[in-house]
């Protein structure tokens, strides 16, 4: 195992004749970087595509073309309430219909990893703790719902009011992440000014982020682990 750089500000940062190579990057910030005298070989990149030149030309439009979830991918950084507003309500469209497809599956396939993967239940689970930690607690006071599931590297964290031992059922989850859903709406509608999402607030095992970050995180979260959820839920319906 190499050497792990874990939530660190390395920005403006120059790395020359440095071997990356069979590196993982994962939650990275590559906005405007550059790269010169790079071996790009077997290199597989996903995430937000904008404006990605390589070797003088221009990929981003070849690229997001191409890409299935580019339309919602690129609703997920609004700056203002209405964009805000319908990112969320996209983001609950497409979990609605995976969530309608995970409720066919049996008790066990939606609590059974695939390839080593969180399953369907750990998956809805996390996300609870996501909105808790980057919405119900910074943003309105609450407190972190015992079914919450922490991701590995913050499981040492201290999570007040967390239960390890929790064993939600299917039908107990899904009604928590309505709840937190609800809220996370009314909290969006409630914006009135650039102000309003421009402030600091302390967050839980992150530290201090402007509120437009915290929603910013949400969105991308919601997108990615809806992404790992229908690759294995195809995985699981294929096995009934």
């Amino acid at each position: 195992m190499g050497q792990e750089f874990n939530d660190q500000d390395l920005s403006d940062a120059v790395f020359w004749g440095v071997d990356l190579s069979r590196s993982h990057f994962r939650d990275v910030n590559f906005a405007n970087t550059t790269m010169k005298n790079v071996w790009m070989i077997n290199v597989d990149l996903d995430g937000i595509v904008d404006r990605l030149v390589v070797n003088g030309v221009d990929v981003t439009d070849y690229v997001n073309a191409r890409d299935p979830w580019q339309p919602l991918r690129g609703m997920l950084r609004p700056t203002d309430r209405a964009g805000l507003l319908a990112a969320w309500t996209e983001l609950e469209r497409v979990w609605a219909s995976l969530i309608e497809r995970a409720g066919q599956l049996t008790d066990a396939q939606r609590r059974q990893s695939v390839d080593g993967e969180w399953s369907i239940m750990q998956t809805l689970r996390h996300l609870v703790l996501v909105m808790d930690k980057w919405v119900t607690v910074p943003l309105n006071n609450g407190s972190l719902h015992p079914i919450g599931i922490p991701n590995t590297d913050s499981a040492d964290h201290p999570w007040p009011g967390l239960d390890p031992d929790a064993d939600p059922s299917f039908a107990e989850t899904l009604a928590v992440r309505a709840e937190r859903a609800a809220q996370f709406g009314e909290f969006l509608r409630a914006i009135a000014t650039t102000d309003d999402i421009a402030c600091e607030v302390e967050v839980p095992d992150n530290g201090i982020a402007t509120v437009i970050e915290c929603i910013y995180t949400v969105f991308e979260e919601e997108l990615e682990h809806h992404r790992c959820a229908q690759r294995d839920l195809t995985q699981l319906e294929s096995h009934r």
